[in-house]
């Protein structure tokens, strides 16, 4: 088996072979029915069996946007968070990073119905190259991923199979 070394140079040749595929397929925003910029603030709710949430959240459909994220930013308010919107369903191989991130994140993969396929909490990546950060795939096919503040999904009893009100941006509820 390959060293760790060896595995992470594998990992990064893949991904810089893929980004011209993936910035292709990403290059145009998704289609969205409220005409929000890049980073607009708007609210989310996120439903359970029991309860719902709201959340203020900034929306990025754009490669730039997605790939800024939540970088160089010091705290994200309680009820916050950042919703990526893809023009199209990615592949549950893709992956997020927390390169340059210096905030703890939980991360939802949504389907384009708004239903959470997939969770995952992202540590900070405090490296000086961005080979050097873990990446965390989402293990499911996606249409969308929220980022909000580490712990937020289990301290308000969200899980795999919850919804997410996608229906201002992605149309296929």
């Amino acid at each position: 088996m390959p060293s760790l070394t060896a595995r992470r140079a594998i990992l990064i040749a893949f991904v810089i072979a893929l980004s011209p595929v993936w910035g292709a397929a990403l290059a145009s925003p998704a289609s969205t029915s409220s005409a929000a910029a890049d980073g607009a603030t708007q609210r989310l709710t996120l439903e359970n069996d029991t309860t719902s949430h709201t959340l203020e959240v900034e929306v990025v459909d754009t490669p730039a946007g997605r790939a800024q994220g939540l970088m160089e930013r010091d705290s994200l308010p309680p009820k916050a968070g950042m919703l990526f919107l893809y023009a199209h369903e990615q592949s549950g191989a893709n992956a997020f990073w927390m390169y340059r991130t210096r905030i703890p994140l939980d991360i939802a993969f949504l389907g384009g119905d708004g239903e959470i396929r997939a969770l995952e909490t992202m540590s900070p990546c405090r490296a000086a190259s961005s080979g050097e950060c873990p990446v965390y795939p989402a293990g499911a096919p996606f249409r969308a991923a929220l980022e909000v503040n580490a712990g937020y999904f289990k301290a308000h009893g969200v899980s795999v199979g919850d919804r997410v009100d996608l229906s201002p941006w992605i149309g296929e509820r």
